[in-house]
């Protein structure tokens, strides 16, 4: 039925594709209302960045106290960071698509530099993995930067290089493919495997939505997963990690590679349906290492129960439906695509997170978004949720509800 509203049937008249109006909306259409996940989206990021702020405080309290520090110290830290992200994704909401698409090749230049500067003095090691700059006051991880990054300039760059192929064949696409390939490159040198998988996750979703060429398509995947075997086949830590994952764990085993996975079980398992409680979490007394960081979805499943985990996982299934819909009915064919990038990172990360914490996945250093104590993490989740935002309202009818409020 057609909506009494003028401004509604205006809408619905001048939209550049066929679309529904608000009023039509209604039974299982509603879970595909623009309006819904616009706002159903900003809901979901406030709260996972507020839970994740109550378990990083209640994950970390102990480590602090052994280390003679204040108990508030994570929590004041997280929060500091978590003022910074909103600031940064304010100021991406309030930027116009035509802004995103200008600047995406010097935002991953930038961070393509960034990256490079960890293979300098100012480079540290944290975990194995060389990917973190020494700023003296505090340590940045350029790779969170790098995946922002790469959502916004490859979607531009591969839609732009599309209209030649037909002309010049794959080589039209060589510039997104060298700079994306030296972006990876950078990242896979710091042995930063786990977020080398996301960079390819997200690469993966870019070719594929741009209309990349099938059987180029399948190349890439096969020498996506060729690399991703052979650097795990050459470090004997990853082929630990794995082994302790798909096969049985020695005794000797048990106390080293196997310990954190093993414990990370006991947390989950010991939580049942509610949980033991905020705050009550056996596993954080120094038994769980990175309690409050990549492993904080099994504090969570301790300390608030299958109930708290069920409801974190509803948090990313309403961000990822979300994006993709209104990405399928976006106009605009360069916002669409970021959406579907940001959605395979930020959704696609957390499931690997989990995967990893559960057992699914050997353990590879990928914090939950908006949940896992750590800065980079934080600023550039908050930074592309604001990204988001402010891209959806390019939708039609998001861009209409709001001229009219």
């Amino acid at each position: 039925m057609a909506s009494t509203d003028p401004r509604l049937r205006a809408l619905h008249k001048t939209s550049d594709q066929p679309a529904l109006v608000i009023s039509d909306y209604t039974g299982w259409r509603s879970l595909l209302n623009p309006l819904w996940c616009y706002h159903g989206f900003r809901m979901a990021v406030v709260g996972l960045t507020v839970f994740g702020l109550i378990m990083v405080f209640s994950s970390s309290t102990v480590t602090m106290a052994a280390q003679g520090k204040s108990p508030f110290v994570q929590l004041i830290s997280q929060g500091g960071f978590c003022v910074i992200g909103l600031i940064l994704g304010f100021m991406a909401m309030m930027m116009p698509v035509s802004f995103w698409r200008r600047a995406g090749i010097g935002i991953v230049l930038a961070a393509q530099i960034l990256q490079l500067l960890t293979f300098t003095p100012l480079g540290i090691d944290v975990y194995g993995n060389r990917g973190w700059l020494n700023l003296g006051f505090t340590t940045i991880q350029p790779a969170e930067f790098m995946k922002f990054a790469m959502c916004v300039w490859l979607p531009s760059s591969l839609h732009a290089c599309g209209r030649f192929y037909r002309k010049e064949g794959i080589k039209a696409y060589r510039f997104p493919l060298l700079v994306y390939g030296i972006g990876l490159a950078l990242v896979v040198g710091g042995k930063d495997l786990g977020t080398a998988m996301i960079l390819i996750f997200i690469g993966g979703v870019a070719f594929l939505v741009s209309g990349f060429p099938g059987k180029w398509m399948a190349v890439g995947a096969g020498l996506a997963v060729a690399m991703v075997i052979v650097l795990a086949v050459s470090s004997p830590n990853r082929m630990k990690r794995i082994l302790a994952t798909y096969g049985d764990c020695s005794a000797a085993d048990a106390q080293q590679v196997c310990y954190q996975s093993i414990h990370a079980k006991y947390a989950i398992a010991s939580g049942g349906l509610l949980g033991l409680g905020i705050g009550n979490s056996r596993e954080k007394w120094n038994y769980l290492p990175a309690a409050h960081n990549d492993f904080i979805y099994a504090i969570i499943g301790e300390e608030t129960g299958f109930v708290g985990c069920a409801i974190v996982i509803l948090f990313f299934v309403i961000l990822g439906w979300c994006m993709i819909a209104v990405a399928l009915q976006v106009p605009d064919r360069y916002v669409s695509m970021v959406l579907m990038c940001v959605t395979i990172w930020i959704v696609g990360q957390a499931l690997v997170n989990i995967g990893v914490v559960v057992g699914v996945f050997p353990v590879l250093g990928v914090p939950m978004p908006f949940v896992s104590a750590g800065g980079s993490s934080m600023i550039m989740c908050l930074s592309a949720a604001g990204l988001v935002v402010g891209l959806m309202r390019a939708q039609p009818q998001i861009k209409q509800a709001r001229q009219t409020v």
